[in-house]
């Protein structure tokens, strides 16, 4: 089955590489991507398997990918290495991050049309043998093949905010500390991918 860790081919072959890497010290990769311009950045998002992940984890994580990558060198050119947190409105790259999640607001982008439409959005029901059920309009679930997603995040509401803060104080963290959603250990001047609009994300939602 595929995720959404690492979409193009360059992005799973620097997965595979790093990968080993971040597990071994404790963590998850939740998602990779190359991005090209006047320099190519690449952007590592990783968590805790239990979440929860700081600032002091990414510099870690920096410090760790960019001795392998010294050594692999499988990046032509020069690049900025960017490694943060998956914010409260986090990608969904795995199946188990469906299930995690299932009560939340979220928006998923599939490969194809599906019934005249690629973006859905509505409330996650869970994971049912290998489909995302998701509840687009009152009493509707559809289930969408995970297989078929292009993209998929959740939609950040006050309910996931109090979640995400619940769960800090949890683990003995300081809410009010080190947001959950904080920036990039090695900032840059370039910018993340750009998501759909909402407006069009409301309009075919309709």
């Amino acid at each position: 089955m595929a995720d959404l860790i690492a979409k193009a081919a360059i992005d799973r072959r620097l997965a595979a590489i790093v990968m080993p890497t971040i597990e071994g010290l404790g963590f998850e990769l939740v998602r990779l991507r190359l991005m090209s311009g006047k320099r190519n950045v690449l952007q590592l998002m990783a968590d805790r398997p239990d979440g929860g992940i700081e600032v002091d984890d990414c510099a870690k994580i920096s410090r760790a990918v960019s001795a392998v990558l010294d050594v692999e060198d499988p990046i032509s050119g020069e690049y900025v290495l960017e490694v943060s947190s998956p914010g409260i409105d986090r990608p969904l790259t795995r199946l188990k991050d469906f299930e995690t999640n299932a009560g939340h607001e979220a928006k998923l982008e599939t490969h194809e049309l599906i019934d005249g439409r690629r973006r859905f959005k509505g409330i996650l029901q869970g994971v049912e043998n290998g489909e995302i059920l998701i509840e687009i309009a009152e009493d509707t679930v559809i289930g969408l093949d995970f297989d078929m997603l292009s993209d998929a995040k959740l939609v950040l509401t006050d309910a996931l905010i109090a979640e995400s803060l619940a769960g800090r104080k949890a683990q003995g963290f300081d809410p009010g500390e080190v947001p959950e959603g904080f920036d990039e250990v090695e900032p840059d001047d370039s910018s993340d991918e750009t998501d759909a609009s909402d407006e069009e994300d409301e309009e075919e939602a309709k």
